[in-house]
């Protein structure tokens, strides 16, 4: 229940009063029942404490807020689904503004495009999608905002297929610093639509998107859990890197497998590397895709059959639960023996038994894009690395933080670099420099001079104005 201008007054320090008077959403203060659970990000190892939470009812409520955090001179957290790796969809004295209401889906299957809310959960958005045989290529996990993951890039089942989510962004539509609702595509405002393209939130609010959609129907996915050897290793960056368009996968290399319903009892807790796959397109080819992996080692697990495109993210809900994890991400130029050496010694003495690094092969659609045309700059890398680490215990946060540091200082070492954006956690300006390199940085930072000059949104991955 919003309060009133006058009993606001309490709880929050000068102008902010003005919130309940200003939004017609719900506005939630330190001594609301429910304000604990509403500044919780999934990412447990944050702990901040907004002086006010904003649950927006529509972008009518984001001008306002926005409005009323510059007047007032106070940091605005903007979160859509609060799954940052940093912790940016919450802040310590300032305003939360939360985008989880701004959750339409409308779906033009004629014309094969959808506009979404920022505040839409992929998993809802592929969900109404699959109804009409329609898909647009979002992450991985059905619990992320479309927001974050959005404007960070995208990468997930049919980036090799169909590319980015970026890729497939048609417009957006953006609430400004200055209070302004603005429609950024090709045609208006080309400039802040190429930095939304994969710079962030730094250059205003997202409140809607227009997506691309693609015939999409039965697919083969699943996952083949195989032994956590070099010879695998190396032969998924030729077997996944060779593939047809169709097959996209994200394999994770595990300390510990977890006891998921396919994986034999006995090799619960026993290293191994999942390789978890979707392949788009006949479902006879998608068999002989696959088949190399085979020939590499006897499968431990063999989960991969016809099912409904929705399906693949059931294999990602356990992920997409709140907890504690150090992480690292990075780019290979190959994933060759350098890079396996180096992975296979980390996870041979890990800091924690769950310990994992994902690899996603790229190329395909993704490669084909020129790194200029977006801000995601990253499009001749074959391989993404994400390593990520859960823990339970909080006294142990540094020595984790230190394996997962340690691996990828080994990984630049065999010649991998940069970083994306959406994997990069707390590490400043120069873990900004490293999602953002060459050109790309200094023409965000122009584009950012254009739109928000006084860095009102800076509570991201930030790109500072130019002076």
């Amino acid at each position: 229940m919003a309060l009133s201008a006058s009993d606001s007054r309490r709880y929050v320090p000068g102008d902010l009063g003005a919130l309940a008077a200003r939004v017609q959403g719900t506005i939630l203060f330190p001594d609301d029942p429910a304000y604990d659970e509403a500044r919780q990000v999934n990412n447990a190892a944050i702990d901040r404490r907004p002086v006010a939470i904003v649950r927006a009812a529509g972008a009518d409520d984001v001008v306002a807020t926005v409005a009323v955090a510059r007047e007032a001179g106070v940091p605005l957290a903007v979160r859509s689904g609060g799954h940052s790796v940093a912790g940016h969809g919450t802040v310590d004295d300032g305003i939360l503004l939360d985008l989880a209401g701004l959750a339409g889906i409308e779906i033009d299957g004629a014309a094969r495009v959808a506009w979404a809310g920022a505040g839409t959960k992929a998993g809802a958005y592929v969900a109404a999608t699959a109804a009409h045989g329609l898909a647009t290529p979002l992450g991985d996990s059905a619990a992320v905002g479309l927001g974050g993951l959005t404007l960070g890039g995208g990468i997930g089942w049919l980036a090799r297929k169909h590319g980015l989510t970026i890729d497939n962004l048609l417009a957006a539509e953006v609430v400004t610093a200055d209070g302004q609702l603005v429609r950024a595509s090709e045609r208006e405002n080309p400039d802040l639509f190429w930095a939304l393209r994969g710079g962030g939130g730094n250059f205003g609010i997202a409140t809607r998107f227009q997506f691309r959609l693609h015939p999409l129907g039965t697919v083969l996915g699943g996952a083949l859990v195989m032994p956590l050897t070099r010879d695998v290793l190396r032969a998924h960056g030729s077997i996944a890197g060779s593939a047809p368009d169709e097959l996209t996968t994200i394999a994770v290399a595990m300390a510990g497998l977890p006891p998921m319903p396919f994986v034999p009892a006995d090799q619960h807790g026993r290293p191994g590397f999942a390789v978890m796959l979707v392949h788009a397109g006949d479902l006879d080819a998608g068999r002989a895709a696959i088949a190399p992996y085979r020939a590499v080692a006897t499968p431990l697990a063999d989960a991969v059959a016809p099912m409904p495109y929705p399906a693949m993210y059931r294999l990602t809900e356990a992920a997409a639960e709140r907890g504690r994890s150090a992480h690292g991400t990075t780019f290979l130029p190959a994933l060759d023996d350098r890079a396996v050496d180096a992975i296979l010694d980390a996870l041979s003495r890990p800091t924690s038994p769950m310990a994992m690094v994902q690899l996603r092969v790229l190329g395909g659609e993704v490669g084909r894009v020129a790194p200029a045309d977006t801000a995601f700059a990253f499009r001749d890398r074959p391989v993404m690395v994400v390593i990520i680490v859960p823990y339970l215990d909080p006294a142990e946060a540094g020595r984790h933080q230190e394996w997962a540091g340690g691996l990828l200082a080994s990984l630049r070492d065999a010649g991998a670099s940069g970083a994306y954006v959406n994997f990069v956690g707390d590490e400043g300006p120069d873990g900004v420099r490293e999602a953002y390199p060459g050109g790309t940085f200094d023409r965000l930072a122009l584009v950012k001079r254009r739109w928000d000059p006084a860095n009102l949104f800076r509570l991201n991955q930030n790109v500072p104005p130019m002076a």
